[in-house]
């Protein structure tokens, strides 16, 4: 059933894409470039540095998981009215690769992710993953991957060039200020503290940027599975280390964490859950968890002030 599902969206898109031929001229009538994106931290920065010369569309909203994010119908609709698609890339929408790379036959389609300097990244140990997919997590390579958003927009509306640029210097500003707050927040954890425990292993450049230990349940991808013997290792290390928090995550569900909880329990030892974080997805749009710098300052706040 799987299968034929792929082959039916394929087909769509093929369909969808013919069509979007016939009609490549007529885009949208003020002017402003169409941009779909997959996860909502790329959707935020194009906003900020497309500004009022883009419109917008995110694939996932809040709570989505990325890694088992499937294609729908509305999907490649919003995707084929694209004039641009921005997507992270290092296999972070591994269910969604055969429609993006399809769809990237027929119009520009750009695993921002993947422009990082490969020396930069953390590098993954089994299954699909060569490296550590959660860029957003350190600001400067962050900072780097959207440089393609800047030079893309560029490149399809070159007499706004200034106008991209500005917006991108304000915003890299932005994040410059956003990850010296970080670095002075996060110092005031004690070292014997510095241990980030969560569901699955989305936080290795968030510890790498502000040297902490960090400990998933589940492997970099959440389709990765976990067992009895994980949850048990895990716990043990939770005693062992005498760790009072671990931490949720909004696009995951509580269950392996509470199952952690439970078990260092069953060993005469208490754990908090210390908060709940943004890994894949960021908050409601309308909130300030619901950009990118408003997610990072949350998670920042919220790990400093359960563990310090």
């Amino acid at each position: 059933m799987k299968k034929i599902v792929g082959i039916f969206l394929v087909i769509s898109l093929i369909f969808v894409s013919a069509c979007a031929k016939q009609n490549v001229n007529k885009g949208n009538d003020d002017g402003k470039i169409i941009v779909t994106t997959t996860i909502g931290q790329i959707a935020d920065a194009v906003k900020n540095i497309g500004g009022e010369k883009v419109i917008v569309n995110s694939l996932m909203g809040p709570g989505t998981d990325p890694h088992l994010y499937k294609a729908t119908q509305g999907d490649i609709a919003k995707l084929e009215k694209a004039d641009i698609i921005f997507y992270s890339g290092l296999y972070l929408e591994g269910k969604m690769l055969d429609v993006l790379e399809r769809i990237n036959t027929t119009k520009p389609t750009y695993a921002i992710a993947e422009a990082i300097d490969k020396e930069k990244l953390l590098s993954a140990s089994g299954g699909s993953y060569a490296y550590d997919p959660h860029v957003w997590f350190d600001i400067n390579l962050w900072k780097e991957a959207l440089e393609v958003v800047k030079t893309s927009l560029i490149e399809r509306d070159p007499d706004n060039k200034d106008y991209y640029e500005e917006n991108t210097k304000k915003y890299f500003k932005q994040l410059d200020e956003l990850r010296a707050y970080a670095v002075e927040e996060m110092a005031q954890i004690p070292d014997e503290q510095r241990v980030l425990v969560t569901a699955h292993d989305a936080f290795g450049y968030f510890g790498k940027a502000f040297d902490m230990e960090v400990m998933g349940l589940q492997g970099l991808s959440t389709d990765s599975e976990y067992g009895l013997g994980d949850v048990q290792n895990l716990v043990d290390t939770l005693v062992k280390r005498n760790i009072k928090a671990v931490f949720i995550e909004s696009s995951i569900s509580e269950r392996s964490i509470n199952a952690v909880i439970e078990g260092a329990k069953q060993k005469g030892h208490e754990v908090k859950i210390g908060g709940e974080l943004f890994s894949d997805a960021m908050g409601e749009e309308g909130t300030e968890e619901g950009t990118y710098i408003g997610m990072y300052k949350h998670n920042v706040k919220t790990i400093s002030d359960a563990i310090k």
